[in-house]
């Protein structure tokens, strides 16, 4: 299994396909990079595709800190420089889109596009955090199997949730859920802690960016997206129909269709 150091961290990371221009997919909070299965699998005849796995993430190193957003954004910059990638498009999602927000502002002559799915410029509203930091201590005090039924539920859709020929995969996530450490703990403090990306920020952000959001998602509901698609010059807003907070699994072929026609417009 290929991993690198990345600041510090051991990294895992795959790098698949072949192209001139590279796209990096950065993850949610609580998953790994096999969120983005099905979008590897589209782009990679045609790009370069990296997907990586969060440090105390997947199948990445555990470390004693370095959780909060900044760091993470380190991270995939040391990342993209251990890859002598120059130059490349990123796909975050959630949290992944919190690291790719501070790389397309603080280093833009590094990134050529922005993907930004399920994703917020805001910090956590402050009626959610209480109710996090309680399932958070309850992961570490219990496991996360202890609170698969709640968090199922905001990372998924109804639309997912309530499909009868889907309940392969909802067990396949369940599983995957319930296969984190406590010390996802970790992740869990940086995400709901982080600070706002202000709107002059997002204002400098000049590279084209696309913005997809699920109609149900509860995480970070549609209207933050919109409110970075007001702020952001050159973005364009993709609703997705039936999907969630985890809209790369729930509703792979619109999330590839929508990539498609970002890409398609922009090189």
């Amino acid at each position: 299994m290929p991993y690198l150091t990345s600041n510090g961290a051991r990294i895992y990371y795959e790098d698949t396909g072949e192209g001139k221009e590279t796209i990096i997919f950065s993850h949610g909070l609580l998953w790994s990079s096999r969120m983005f299965s099905e979008q590897i699998r589209h782009l990679g005849g045609r790009y370069r595709v990296i997907a990586y796995d969060h440090r105390g993430q997947g199948r990445s190193e555990v470390t004693g800190d370095g959780y909060d957003m900044d760091t993470l954004a380190q991270d995939a910059l040391g990342l993209m420089d251990a890859l002598s990638i120059r130059r490349c498009h990123f796909a975050g999602l959630s949290m992944g889109g919190f690291v790719a927000l501070r790389l397309a502002v603080r280093h833009p002559e590094r990134i050529q596009s922005l993907i930004l799915m399920e994703t917020t410029a805001q910090p956590e509203p402050a009626e959610n955090i209480p109710r996090y930091r309680m399932l958070k201590n309850i992961v570490r005090l219990l496991g996360p199997w202890a609170v698969k039924k709640p968090v199922m539920r905001i990372m998924f859709g109804k639309a997912f949730l309530e499909d009868a020929s889907r309940q392969p995969q909802r067990l396949q996530w369940e599983k995957e859920l319930t296969a984190n450490k406590r010390t996802i703990t970790r992740a869990v403090q940086g995400v709901i802690t982080r600070k706002g990306v202000q709107p002059e920020s997002l204002a400098k952000i000049q590279c084209p960016t696309l913005i997809i959001v699920g109609d149900q998602d509860v995480a970070t509901v549609p209207a933050k997206s919109e409110y970075m698609h007001q702020h952001i010059p050159n973005s364009r807003l993709a609703l997705v129909p039936n999907a969630g907070h985890t809209s790369s699994v729930e509703e792979p072929e619109a999330i590839n269709a929508a990539i498609d026609d970002f890409l398609e417009a922009i090189t």
